[in-house]
C-alpha cells in the first residue's frame, strides 16, 4: 500500500480537494486502485453544523455523514463510494477518546494531549 498525502494547513480555497482527485484520476488511468481520506483539524464531528459561509457547502456520503464537500468531489472524479469514515476530523479524535475514557478503557490513567513536534 502507498499514499500520497497533499497538506494545506487550514487554508481553505486553494484547490487541494481538486488537485486530490486529479491526481487520483490520474493514479487510477496507470491501473492503481484509488481512495481518498479527507483529515481537518476541526473540533467540529462533521460539517453539518459548520457556517456554509465560512467553510462551504455540505455534502451527504452514501451512509448519511455530513462531510467536507471535497469528498463530493473525490466520489464524483474517482467513481467510488465514501463514508464516514473517509472523513477524519479532531472532533471526531476527542469524541472517541472520552467515550472510550468515560467506559474505563484507559484503567485508571490520565488521559491527555500532548502536542508535540518531531
Amino acid at each position: 500500500m502507498k499514499y500520497v498525502v497533499v497538506s494545506g494547513g487550514v487554508v481553505s480555497g486553494l484547490g487541494k480537494g481538486v488537485t486530490i482527485s486529479s491526481v487520483g484520476r490520474m493514479l487510477q488511468g496507470c491501473g492503481l486502485r484509488v481512495t481518498s481520506i479527507k483529515i481537518d483539524p476541526y473540533l467540529n464531528v462533521d460539517a453539518g453544523t459548520m457556517s456554509p459561509f465560512e467553510h462551504g457547502e455540505v455534502f451527504v456520503l452514501s451512509d448519511g455523514a455530513e462531510s467536507d464537500l471535497d469528498l463530493g468531489n473525490y466520489e464524483r472524479f474517482l467513481s467510488i463510494k465514501l463514508t464516514a469514515d473517509h472523513n477524519i476530523t479532531t472532533g471526531k479524535i476527542y469524541r472517541k477518546v472520552i467515550s472510550k475514557e468515560r467506559k474505563g478503557d484507559y484503567l485508571g490513567k490520565t488521559v491527555q494531549v500532548v502536542p508535540h513536534i518531531t
